[in-house]
């Protein structure tokens, strides 16, 4: 429960104190910190210790050193949101490289919590039809999380489908072939699982059914966690519509965005959200403010336990939505 508290109390309380950073890096800067390797071999260092500390949980489960339901419920919990919080972030800044060992890597960590579409429906459906009806990870004005997770899930699975469908169309090949991403998607985890189970079978000479069904929840509260930072990333936000189902260019006012110093440090600044989206293939270490875009008032922790109460988020971001509302120009 250590990590719970942390994510959810100490590190609200820590990024308050820290205040927030708008200070942006100068173009010299920004060129030497791009090319800086140190970046990338973080998020490489964060691969190794994700798949280390998912073998050190399963063999607590298998030992069984938790007792306790309450411990191993906590466990879980807690493992969830590291690979959840750390491991999709990463996962999400690989995935937006050009390199395949960095997409590679992104793939396997969405492997390890069985989300692996999140590789397709975000960077070939979401950062298109962010901010439109059509984008199932943008979040209505009034919608509750609890709403929001069963259509950005589903919408989104069904969403990858379609998309890496429409490739292999568009290149000759049959849906049903090996060349079928979302096919190997729906394999690999439970290949993943497998290796694991053999894993301890051998190490402890019997089978545990214990490991593969914590492996399976803590991805599951891995992905809840992805979706409530989606939405709290894209809440209530629409690009203006200038001809029937054609909207307006992604530009830095179209997701909410932070910049609490602390938490950014901890999500390789994800809260830089709109710069993000209006240039997604820049590394997370120059991503920069914008002073139009529209912020949030507190950093990601303290945003995702205020969306697991709506009547607290509609109270808080419903008045800031309809302040962006009134403030975005008008279409020239």
């Amino acid at each position: 429960m250590l990590s719970v508290a942390f994510i959810f109390i100490i590190e609200p309380l820590i990024d308050t104190a820290g205040g927030i950073n708008l200070k942006n890096l100068n173009e010299n800067q920004a060129s030497i910190a791009a090319n800086d390797r140190f970046y990338k071999r973080l998020l490489y260092l964060w691969v190794l210790v994700q798949f280390l500390l998912l073998g050190w949980a399963c063999y607590i489960i298998t030992m069984r050193h938790l007792i306790f339901n309450y411990e191993i419920i906590g466990f879980a919990l807690g493992m969830g949101l590291v690979t959840g919080g750390i491991g999709i972030t990463v996962a999400h800044e690989l995935g937006h490289k050009k390199s395949k060992t960095d997409r590679f890597l992104s793939k396997l960590l969405l492997m390890s919590v069985g989300y692996m579409h999140f590789y397709i429906e975000h960077n070939q459906g979401h950062h298109r039809h962010v901010a439109t009806p059509q984008d199932p990870s943008t979040a209505r004005k009034n919608q509750s999380f609890y709403r929001f997770w069963f259509r950005t899930v589903i919408g989104s699975y069904f969403s990858a489908w379609r998309i890496e469908n429409k490739r292999l169309r568009n290149n000759g090949r049959s849906v049903l072939s090996i060349y079928n991403q979302m096919i190997w998607f729906q394999i690999l985890p439970f290949l993943f699982l497998a290796v694991f189970a053999i894993s301890l079978k051998i190490y402890n000479g019997y089978w545990s059914w214990e490991a593969p069904v914590f492996l399976m929840i803590q991805g599951i509260i891995a992905f809840t966690l992805l979706e409530l930072v989606n939405y709290v990333e894209h809440y209530g936000i629409l690009r203006k519509e200038i001809a029937p189902g054609k909207y307006e260019r992604v530009n830095p006012i179209h997701s909410w965005n932070s910049n609490h110093r602390v938490s950014n440090y901890f999500l390789f600044h994800l809260q830089r959200h709109s710069d993000h989206h209006y240039y997604a293939s820049k590394p997370y270490q120059v991503l920069n403010h914008h002073d139009e875009s529209p912020q949030l008032p507190a950093g990601y922790p303290t945003m995702i336990i205020t969306a697991l109460l709506p009547p607290v988020w509609f109270s808080i971001m419903n008045k800031r939505l309809e302040s962006w509302e009134k403030a975005i120009p008008p279409l020239s």
